[in-house]
């Protein structure tokens, strides 16, 4: 399972209406989190490191897009305090 990470352009961000989801926020913390379906969110502030279960580490900030594979299990370990939009499909 992959994690996919890009920085969208303006014209992408419009398209997909992502300021309109939902805001999630977060102090710096460290976690276990579980994924039941794909999740699409882009960080407006804060740095993370979320590890997964083979030992990969995948390191996302502000700026990024990143989508979560459904199924995934992994470690969020938030470095810097995150704010986000996000969303389910």
């Amino acid at each position: 399972m992959k994690i996919e990470i890009y920085k969208p352009d303006k014209q992408e961000i419009e398209r997909k209406q992502i300021l309109s989801w939902p805001i999630w926020e977060k102090e710096i913390s460290r976690f276990d989190w579980h994924y039941d379906s794909v999740e699409e969110c882009y960080l407006l502030e804060g740095k993370v490191v979320v590890e997964t279960p083979d030992g990969k580490k995948v390191e996302f900030g502000k700026g990024d897009f990143v989508t979560f594979p459904k199924g995934l299990s992994c470690i969020w370990d938030i470095m810097e305090a995150v704010k986000k939009h996000y969303n389910f499909k």
